[in-house]
């Protein structure tokens, strides 16, 4: 199936396309039931294979739940990403453990961090697609580096990783995303940045066939900022005062990155942005 509105070019001969839809940050209930009810369409409709989520946000705008990540699974997500709010949750710990369709930055190390950043998985059609999740470090928590722990996860793996790869880069500058999408160009099949809720109009393939945008935007209410209450948020910007924010209502808007990836090369066929909006 050909979508329009990206970048393309030709597979391999013989090869077999795999279509990943990789959905931004879900905000709260509404970003939840946004997924719930357009996914199984969209996947439909779309014919995608595989579908990642970043569900750090999912739990009251903050963190995520056993019971949140079991209803976005059952929306039709096959692996949820995160970043520095998976931690938010305590009841999480025990559960990154157990299910390692949710992962967490890798390059929070191993030492004592519960869960596991990255993965193989299965698409619908059958394609073997390994999912890596990184945080960046500018004006976030000063965790490993996401540049070399990438090169020593790929260097260090038992076995290949398989030619569909995929990246979530978790990240707050959009030099870092850049810099590090280019530093991964002809080594992963797509890198997306997560985290700051608003959608870059950057995607493209870049010159080694990866696929890139510097953010995927959210799933969250419109009338918002970055998902949230405008009245639990604006009073920062008037005194400086701490409050604590409230997920916003109203309209939401779903934003995602649609990819098509050659299985046999790993490179990205075509990219395109996807946005929609929802009454919730």
């Amino acid at each position: 199936m050909a979508f329009t509105g990206g970048t393309s070019r030709p597979g391999a001969p013989g090869s077999r396309t795999c279509r990943i839809l990789m959905i931004g940050d879900l905000i709260g209930k509404p970003g939840r039931v946004a997924v719930e009810t357009l996914l199984p369409g969209l996947r439909r409709e779309l014919g995608i294979d595989f579908v990642t989520a970043n569900g750090e946000n999912v739990a009251g705008g903050l963190g995520l739940t056993v019971s949140t990540a079991q209803a976005i699974f059952k929306a039709g997500v096959d692996v949820i990403t995160s970043g520095n709010h998976i931690w938010d949750k305590r009841e999480m710990y025990e559960e990154l453990e157990l299910d390692e369709r949710i992962l967490r930055p890798h390059n929070y190390g191993t030492d004592g961090v519960p869960g596991r950043g990255w993965g193989i998985f299965h698409a619908e059609d059958g394609t073997e697609v390994a999912v890596l999740n990184f945080q960046g470090r500018t004006y976030m928590i000063p965790i490993e580096n996401p540049f070399t722990e990438f090169d020593r996860l790929v260097d260090q793996a038992s076995e290949p990783l398989p030619p569909v790869r995929i990246v979530d880069f978790h990240c707050e500058l959009t030099s870092e995303k850049n810099a590090f999408g280019i530093y991964l160009d002809g080594r992963v099949s797509a890198v997306v940045g997560t985290h700051t809720h608003v959608p870059t109009a950057d995607e493209r393939i870049m010159p080694k066939g990866t696929a890139y945008q510097s953010d995927l935007g959210m799933v969250g209410p419109i009338h918002s900022v970055i998902g949230f209450d405008p009245a639990t948020v604006i009073p920062r910007f008037l005194n400086g005062l701490p409050t604590r924010f409230e997920v916003g209502t109203g309209p939401v808007v779903f934003n995602a990155c649609l990819i098509d990836v050659d299985t046999a090369t790993g490179r990205a066929l075509a990219v395109e942005r996807i946005q929609r909006t929802v009454e919730v």
